[in-house]
């Protein structure tokens, strides 16, 4: 095999499309989708082998212009359900009759139990978690004068009254066993 003449075929063809191997089909654009599928002679293969691009009108061009007889549809919907079948879109869930209300009936949940009752120093302490920053940020919006005994007040019932719920919290009891997994 001669190599420089290998390279002088291949620098001489540069820049032109090499031809498609035998049986490929030409590429379609989206818009040519929905025509005939055609040969790489340009004939249809709607399974007629003895019509060629004269007699059946299927070239390109005379495709798109809507010259086989056939009007040149627009590409559709890429998925396409049998006559009859409706789409995802078409469902309806069928009616209950009168047997099938009596039978299912409907989940209505019981009533949660009443919340329990907080004592005095709970309700105290939640309100120095929460009025300590609203009275800062009121002190702050309004342009008050930070003074010392309003800076305690705001950050000392804060931390008085996180700690004071920290120290309340109720702890698990049962740490005897702590490798026992999910218990239902």
């Amino acid at each position: 095999m001669d190599e420089d003449a290998a390279w002088a075929a291949i620098v001489a063809g540069y820049g032109e499309e090499p031809p498609d191997p035998p049986g490929a089909r030409p590429f379609r654009s989206i818009e040519d989708l929905a025509l005939p599928d055609l040969d790489t002679d340009g004939s249809e293969t709607n399974g007629s082998e003895t019509d060629g691009p004269e007699a059946s009108g299927s070239a390109p061009d005379a495709a798109k212009t809507g010259k086989t007889g056939k009007p040149a549809t627009p590409l559709g919907s890429s998925v396409s359900f049998a006559p009859g079948v409706g789409g995802p879109r078409d469902y309806r869930p069928a009616e209950p009759s009168d047997s099938d209300a009596d039978d299912e009936g409907h989940f209505v949940p019981p009533e949660p139990p009443p919340l329990p009752e907080a004592d005095v120093t709970a309700k105290f302490a939640w309100l120095a978690v929460i009025g300590g920053p609203v009275l800062m940020l009121l002190a702050v919006l309004l342009g008050w004068q930070m003074t010392w005994w309003l800076t305690t007040v705001c950050v000392g019932g804060f931390l008085g009254g996180f700690g004071t719920l920290v120290m309340r919290m109720q702890g698990d009891d049962d740490d005897d066993d702590p490798g026992r997994g999910a218990v239902v």
